[in-house]
């Protein structure tokens, strides 16, 4: 019996959406993690791109436990001299509350050019409203 390898143009793809609001922020990236790598498929290859698309909405109604909301730090470097920048978690929700789970889920995705590729297929909003009615998307409701 030989081994079963997906092909990247064999491969059907599906548009998810997640609801974020009152999730917790771990929890939802890791499951959003899983869904652009395509774990939750039978055809899942590990070095083929088997994931579906992911649309996030409410992303500034995430829960977070504990004190993360002060204690969480986020770094950003501009290469000068002194161009260290810091800020905390409260601080990056108030401004971009997208930028949190792209940090969070972009984390969770491979490392090199495949995890780039994967990464492509989120697309996180603030509000409820999101562009792409179009590719009729499901509800992907969280385990757990």
């Amino acid at each position: 019996m030989r081994t079963f390898m997906a092909k990247a143009q064999d491969i059907p793809r599906k548009w998810y959406v997640i609801d974020a609001t009152n999730k917790t922020l771990g929890r939802l990236a890791s499951e959003a993690a899983a869904i652009l790598r395509g774990k939750h498929k039978p055809i899942f290859t590990p070095h083929v791109d088997t994931g579906d698309f992911v649309i996030i909405i409410n992303a500034e109604k995430i829960a977070v436990t504990g004190n993360k909301l002060q204690d969480k730090i986020y770094y950003r470097h501009s290469r000068y001299p002194g161009g260290l920048k810091k800020t905390n978690l409260a601080g990056l929700l108030q401004k971009k509350p997208e930028k949190v789970l792209e940090l969070a889920i972009k984390g969770m995705l491979p490392q090199n050019k495949l995890g780039d590729k994967m990464y492509k297929k989120l697309k996180v909003y603030s509000g409820p409203q999101h562009p792409h009615q179009a590719q009729k998307p499901e509800v992907w409701e969280l385990r757990g």
